[in-house]
């Protein structure tokens, strides 16, 4: 019971956690679009949070002699993932970055993030309200 009482800010801060890595990798690609070579970075974590709801959590990572091995880890664990892209460059001298889609990809993390962090505000809330009983 205890065990999952903070479950869903746990998952909202590994979101805010990716969304935050995003904007970096985001705003790298935005400042490196004019170098010569530069192959734009992506942050994958939708799709390995949906691999671990399907599969019902994510394996437990042993780094101890004394930690359990096997079994689930829950949703929690899932990571973000920063890929490079070495598609078809937008300019002849190897550039990969379109400035327009990365323009748009930033503001829509920004949404999603603020989104994610009044969530987490909001359950927050709840919990103080259910711990103190509104007093």
């Amino acid at each position: 019971m205890w065990g999952n009482l903070f479950q869903t800010a746990d998952l909202l801060e590994k979101g805010i956690g990716a969304d935050w890595l995003r904007n970096e990798v985001i705003s790298n690609n935005i400042s490196n679009a004019d170098t010569p070579g530069f192959k734009v970075s992506e942050v994958e974590f939708e799709d390995v949070l949906a691999s671990a709801i399907s599969t019902g959590g994510l394996e437990l990572k042993t780094t101890r002699d004394g930690h359990l091995s096997g079994g689930s880890a829950g949703l929690s664990s899932a990571e973000p993932v920063i890929t490079t892209s070495e598609t078809t460059a937008y300019r002849t001298d190897d550039n990969n970055v379109d400035i327009e889609a990365q323009m748009v990809d930033l503001a829509q993390n920004s949404l999603h993030y603020y989104t994610l962090v009044s969530k987490l505000n909001s359950e927050f809330r709840r919990l103080n309200l259910a711990i103190t009983g509104g007093n």
